[in-house]
């Protein structure tokens, strides 16, 4: 799995691809480890486009994510969750954490308003 990492007004938008599923995890866990390290505020936008699969581990990447960017006042979100993922996150019963939207434009708009 490899992840592709841009920039834009201040959001850092994460393109991970594949399967989201051992040494994937890893790889992912530290892609994003790397963007919350780099901002005071971090705001960080995944998009899921290109994962076909994720697994409990991937899931438990995310909720550590988001546990510690929210606790530096970042926020993160996703974006073209597939059908697989979706499961996942609302049979884990945490759909409600995530900030989901439905273009990236209304993505960074969001991520980079106050909440």
């Amino acid at each position: 799995m490899a992840t592709t990492v841009r920039h834009k007004d201040g959001v850092a938008i994460l393109e991970p691809a594949g399967k989201i599923m051992g040494t994937g995890v890893s790889e992912l866990r530290e892609t994003i480890t790397t963007e919350i390290d780099a901002s005071d505020t971090p705001k960080i936008l995944i998009d899921f486009e290109k994962v076909n699969m994720m697994d409990s581990s991937g899931l438990g990447t995310l909720m550590g994510a988001h546990v510690t960017i929210t606790r530096k006042g970042g926020r993160v979100g996703v974006l073209n969750v597939g059908k697989n993922i979706k499961n996942l996150i609302v049979r884990s019963r945490l759909a409600s954490i995530f900030e989901h939207f439905n273009t990236e434009d209304e993505a960074i708009t969001t991520l980079t308003t106050e909440s």
